[in-house]
């Protein structure tokens, strides 16, 4: 199921939130081969997660983690601004509309749905908090899985060829992107907005807006 934990709840969940940390530096780290840090426990973590992010974390049916990833809001300390303005030509992508995906990570054994459902649990909190954009730096690779997915992003800037390739891209999800992700993902609408609202209580913002 999708959890949806700010920084601060973690601690509610220690062994989900430890083997986030230690798939993190395996990806990164052990297989991406990244200048990241981690520490004597094997987690991978930077100062960004020191911020209090939002994390939304798919967790497997044993209660493993099973992919994960982690959202700024751009008006404050995030990576595209202090790290890849390169690829924005030096313009800051500031706004409370638009908020940062970082650390997309998938365990080795995720299920194949994992990428999908991570990216549905995006659009949530788009339409659940009134954002209107995510943005993320990614590499080569995710080109085809954002594909599979069925969330493309709209591509603003791209360094580098071939494999080495680095692009910062702008997803939003409207209603037929949102079916699209839970269709392939295998996981029904009405579940995925559940989870939101058992996360973050009450009434889904987004049908508020709808009828007002």
């Amino acid at each position: 199921m999708l959890r949806y934990l700010y920084a601060d709840q973690l601690q509610d969940r220690p062994g989900l939130a430890h083997a986030m940390y230690v798939d993190r530096a395996d990806q990164f780290k052990t297989r991406l081969g990244w200048d990241v840090t981690v520490n004597a426990d094997g987690e991978e973590r930077d100062e960004y997660d020191a911020l209090n992010p939002l994390y939304i974390l798919w967790e497997k049916a044993d209660g493993g983690h099973g992919g994960s990833m982690r959202l700024l809001p751009t008006t404050g300390p995030c990576m595209i601004n202090d790290h890849f303005s390169e690829l924005t030509d030096g313009v800051r992508i500031e706004s409370p509309l638009i908020w940062e995906c970082t650390r997309f990570c998938l365990a080795r054994d995720a299920e194949p749905k994992t990428a999908g459902a991570l990216m549905l649990a995006g659009s949530e909190v788009l339409r659940g908090f009134g954002i209107e954009y995510l943005v993320g730096v990614f590499d080569a690779r995710m080109v085809r899985i954002y594909r599979m997915i069925g969330s493309s992003p709209e591509v603003i800037g791209t360094k580098g060829t071939g494999r080495d390739r680095i692009s910062v891209g702008l997803w939003s999800f409207g209603e037929d992107t949102h079916r699209t992700m839970a269709e392939r993902a295998g996981i029904p609408v009405a579940t995925s907005k559940l989870w939101f609202e058992q996360a973050f209580g009450g009434t889904h913002p987004a049908d508020l807006a709808a009828s007002a």
